[in-house]
């Protein structure tokens, strides 16, 4: 089993026992959540093992159900990561890949964000977090940025929208040092970043973003990313198709330098 299929499991177990004990107390969501400083809809996250339980939660719930130490027990095998559980995965494969390639297609994807851009992402998200939940998906973030600096190098590509490099998320001031950012990456030596114009009447990429990878073990695999959700192709025609999809979209955008002076006039604009 995986890490993050293992915290996953661990996660929904434990919710699974929260709510077997609130239920034989008689306490609603609510109820619960009145004694433990979480909203209702907060305490239904961490029953579906959707969101670790924080704070007191584990010792005044344990108190409170009657528990009689069995959700301290089961809280402390609960192994939590910054990362949301459905992207751990992808996480682990993505760290020791030897080529990444991304198409984004309405944001500046994880790996080239700054730190005032990322924390913006993370502001305007629908339903918001909270300030604790913020910081760790920051950090986690900007650890994945490793990866740019791992020895052997990985090589690693990028495909991104024209409008993604123009919308202000941040404000006008932390897109223009992003797209600066952009600039000093696509620098080096192993990366390549393009950008796919407006302008284009040709689109090899409408089905929206994708991230190809090929891993330490020299296998390819997908991993096409949603909402809420993520899911990996590994299986012929799918897997072969994805990977011709991206060599087509990488033909029709510009290429790096034509890039990077698109890149430098935006930045310009600002």
């Amino acid at each position: 089993m995986h890490s993050g299929e293992q915290s996953s499991s661990n996660l929904e177990m434990f919710g699974s026992l929260l709510r077997f004990f609130r239920e034989r107390a008689g306490i609603t969501q609510e109820g619960l959540g009145g004694q433990v400083g979480y909203s209702k809809s907060q305490v239904a996250m961490v029953e579906r093992g959707e969101r670790p339980p924080k704070g007191k939660l584990v010792e005044i719930a344990d108190e409170v159900l009657g528990a009689q130490g069995a959700l301290l027990a089961a809280g402390k095998k609960l192994k939590t990561s910054r990362f949301p559980s459905w992207f751990e995965d992808y996480a682990g494969l993505e760290a020791k890949a030897t080529a990444i390639y991304m198409y984004a297609n309405h944001l500046i994807p994880g790996l080239l964000q700054t730190e005032v851009y990322g924390r913006a992402t993370f502001d305007v998200h629908c339903p918001p977090l909270e300030d604790d939940e913020i910081e760790a998906r920051l950090a986690a973030r900007l650890d994945r940025q490793g990866v740019l600096d791992r020895k052997p190098a990985p090589v690693i590509g990028f495909v991104l929208e024209e409008h993604a490099l123009r919308r202000p998320l941040g404000g006008r001031q932390a897109l223009k040092e992003q797209l600066g950012h952009i600039l000093d990456v696509g620098k080096r030596r192993n990366v390549a970043i393009q950008v796919m114009p407006t302008n284009r009447q040709i689109h090899a990429g409408l089905d929206g973003p994708m991230i190809l990878l090929e891993t330490h073990e020299h296998k390819q695999i997908t991993y096409v990313e949603g909402p809420s959700n993520g899911y990996f192709i590994s299986e012929q025609p799918d897997l072969g198709n994805t990977f011709a999809r991206y060599g087509i979209l990488r033909a029709q955008a510009l290429n790096p330098e034509e890039s990077a002076k698109l890149i430098d006039e935006v930045a310009g604009g600002l």
